[in-house]
């Protein structure tokens, strides 16, 4: 078994993350019942160092969620609400002038809720385009620069920002230059009523496990990052990944969905982000390399958010899943022989 740069086996960095993995699923299980999916993509996402963006309705548990994770992992968490008169200085800080124990006054700079492990950017389409712009900068850049002083971000950083699809009043819908910064867009779905029996049945037990803390936490991106750079990703997957973005395009396309219903298809960050997060889903499943199937699970969840409809969509009730599906389908029947 092939040896990773820390002097470890490939063998013992996959258990190691594989087995973090479990725990995590475990302890958030306990606590957030019915959205399985959306942790598991979660947890994806935080490995590869991407963001998330979480869209549902009000009272679904999305701060909830985002709560559980960031104890599980032993991180410092912030949550911002978003609202049309938060400025941008009331999430990256600002300058505040002092006394000095020598009686000097001087500006000092004070650090906003931004400078965290883990942000919650509650309805960040409630901000102003300024405010949004502001957060999604730091978010990108992991740094903020204030007054000509560059001031790191915390590592790891990681954000979920949601949105509420349902309300428009008082809202600024960010601009698709500003979603593709996202890795993700996931969605919180209403629970059906076995899932909400089960949510009560959690609420009244509680959880159970213990978190992992940060020391394990740190230690189990530590065998990510070696794993990563050590698994197998053959050239026909990238092929694959590369084949599935491009054929988003209505320019490019042999898709007749694409041609008919897309502006602007998915982008080469797309592209990017679906090999880190397949080569992520491997490695949490302890496979020494990525296959079609990871590509395959992940491509709509990356490409949702980066590709856009136009007006005869809407009119025909085409929506984007249905778009990507019929992506999926040709690119998967053309390298694998089935739709």
């Amino acid at each position: 078994m092939a040896q990773t740069n820390s002097g470890s086996s490939l063998a013992d960095d996959l258990a190691l993350v594989a087995a973090f993995a479990q725990s995590y699923r475990g302890y958030i299980g306990s606590r957030i019942v019915g959205c399985a999916d959306v942790v598991e993509k979660l947890f994806l996402a935080f490995l590869c160092e991407g963001n998330v963006l979480l869209e549902g309705v009000p009272g679904l548990g999305k701060t909830s969620l985002a709560k559980a994770w960031a104890e599980f992992f032993g991180l410092e968490f912030r949550r911002i609400q978003f609202t049309p008169d938060l400025m941008p200085l009331d999430i990256i800080g600002s300058n505040i002038i002092q006394t000095e124990a020598g009686g000097e006054r001087a500006y000092r700079f004070y650090k906003g809720p931004i400078f965290a492990n883990m942000v919650l950017g509650d309805e960040i389409n409630r901000a102003t385009p300024k405010t949004q712009s502001a957060f999604l900068e730091a978010m990108e850049e992991k740094r903020i620069s204030f007054l000509g002083e560059v001031h790191e971000l915390p590592s790891p950083f990681f954000v979920i920002a949601t949105q509420n699809p349902i309300e428009l009043e008082g809202t600024y819908p960010l601009p698709e230059a500003q979603v593709d910064r996202f890795l993700m867009r996931l969605f919180f779905t209403m629970p059906d009523f076995s899932v909400l029996k089960a949510i009560l049945d959690a609420a009244e037990r509680g959880g159970m496990g213990n978190p992992a803390g940060r020391e394990a936490t740190e230690a189990a991106l530590a065998a990510y990052r070696r794993a990563a750079k050590a698994i197998l990703v053959p050239e026909e997957l990238r092929n694959f990944i590369v084949r599935l973005v491009t054929q988003t395009h209505p320019e490019h396309t042999d898709v007749g969905a694409v041609k008919h219903y897309v502006r602007f298809g998915a982008s080469p960050r797309c592209a990017l982000g679906l090999l880190k997060s397949a080569r992520a889903r491997a490695i949490v499943a302890g496979r020494p390399h990525a296959s079609f199937d990871d590509a395959e699970a992940l491509f709509k969840d990356l490409a949702n958010h980066r590709a856009s409809l136009n007006f005869e969509a809407e009119t025909d009730g085409v929506t984007t899943a249905d778009v990507l599906q019929a992506v999926l389908s040709a690119v998967r029947k053309e390298y694998r022989g089935v739709a």
